[in-house]
């Protein structure tokens, strides 16, 4: 369960490959194994869609206990070469949501 003051961070994407594709797999697996290991991450989790009601593939969902852990992450080495180097090539579309618990 979230804590108050806990920022949740999710990503919701569509990847430019196939579902069924190598490199989906890949991705998949490298965004966790990349992102789940800042140290601040916590609950990291990568989704698949299953609702007709969006047109997002895959989701990755984690967690930060407050806004600096947020802001380490975004700046991270690691994050910003996940970024740049897969994101921004392989990604077609997306949409970032963050939540803190409401009262």
């Amino acid at each position: 369960m979230m804590k108050q003051g806990t920022i949740k961070h999710m990503a919701f994407f569509t990847l430019k490959h196939p579902l069924d594709a190598k490199e989906t797999e890949v991705f998949l697996k490298d965004g966790r194994d990349i992102l789940s290991n800042i140290d601040v991450v916590e609950n990291f989790e990568v989704l698949r869609q299953i609702s007709p009601k969006t047109n997002f593939d895959f989701g990755f969902s984690m967690e930060f206990k407050n806004q600096d852990d947020y802001d380490t992450y975004n700046n991270h080495p690691n994050h910003v070469a996940f970024v740049n180097d897969r994101w921004l090539v392989e990604v077609e579309r997306f949409q970032e949501i963050d939540y803190v618990l409401y009262k």
